[in-house]
């Protein structure tokens, strides 16, 4: 099954890793990132998180084949902390986000997360979930589409395709993604469609909704930095502007001084930054990498250390 992680190179470097280190693959998908950190990592200890069963099963046959010093666990990233508290571990050496969503999973026609092939509107990493494409699509308010159109898919025809959805469903189900890609075209015109490719921002607003993507990332970074041991680092991956404005907030946050203290000769410990930032402009794909994989044209890479 042919994956390619992007970024690979640099993170796994800015990982710093450590050979006794204990490191966190937060999106562990196809195993890109987690192999390379468990050959770098031979008396130390990997968990890898994912919600896709079927990436945990490819992931799983991949890491064996080079150590027994990980572990797996099939849930979301956000639940990270909890989880290995259960395992009694509590601080870590580095952890990894890469935010994107796998090749093989955009390439499943089955798992409707492409708008190029026809399948059911699924779009869901844990296919144990309840909640799919489809129930979005039929069953949220008018009012709701669009805001989820607009908030996570910046799309400025946002009510406009609502509307023809709103309309269409009233008929019938819209129950595949070329359907849904027809309903868009239509909304806003052949001209508009074929200039500015709503359908892609549509989208991506439905699967960051599907997998409560943004809302993940928001609960578990304060986590991540709270589990990091001096000097342990966090790279994460992001592909598209919602992601990273996230992370970049959050990051210049955590490496401030509160403003309660700022300005004082001697601030107290409490208050003090727990991170610092490693690169101030985001590291992005060389041309090189740009050539082998078109798919990392929107790939940020942000680096912080605990202090």
């Amino acid at each position: 099954m042919l994956h390619y992680s992007v970024l690979l190179k640099e993170t796994i470097e800015n990982l710093n890793i450590k050979e006794d280190g204990l490191y966190i693959d937060a999106t562990m998908g196809y195993a890109g990132h987690s192999k390379e950190i468990l050959k770098k990592i031979k008396r130390g200890f990997l968990f890898a998180f994912d919600a896709d069963i079927e990436a945990i099963k490819h992931s799983d046959k991949v890491l064996s084949e080079i150590g027994k010093n990980y572990k797996i666990f099939h849930s979301n990233f956000k639940h990270m902390k909890k989880v290995l508290e259960k395992e009694n571990v509590k601080l870590v050496d580095g952890i990894i986000f890469d935010l994107g969503f796998s090749s093989p999973q955009i390439d499943n026609e089955k798992r409707g997360f492409s708008f190029m092939s026809d399948a059911q509107l699924d779009m869901r990493m844990d296919q144990s979930q309840k909640l799919t494409a489809y129930d979005v699509v039929n069953n949220y308010l008018p009012e709701d589409l669009e805001k989820i159109f607009f908030s996570y898919g910046e799309e400025k025809l946002s009510k406009a395709i609502a509307k023809k959805i709103i309309e269409e469903r009233k008929s019938k189900k819209i129950s595949t993604t070329l359907q849904l890609v027809e309903l868009i075209k239509q909304a806003v015109g052949a001209n508009y469609f074929y200039k500015n490719h709503p359908e892609r921002k549509i989208f991506q607003a439905i699967r960051i909704e599907v997998n409560g993507e943004l809302t993940a990332l928001k609960e578990v970074l304060p986590d991540a930095i709270s589990m990091l041991k001096p000097g342990g680092r966090i790279c994460v991956i992001t592909f598209h502007s919602l992601e990273d404005r996230i992370v970049k907030r959050m990051f210049k946050d955590y490496s401030e001084v509160n403003d309660l203290v700022k300005g004082l000769p001697q601030i107290p410990d409490d208050y003090k930054p727990l991170i610092k930032i490693i690169n101030k402009k985001p590291i992005l794909p060389t041309n090189e990498e740009l050539e082998a994989n078109s798919r990392s044209k929107s790939a940020k890479l942000r680096v912080i250390e605990r202090v």
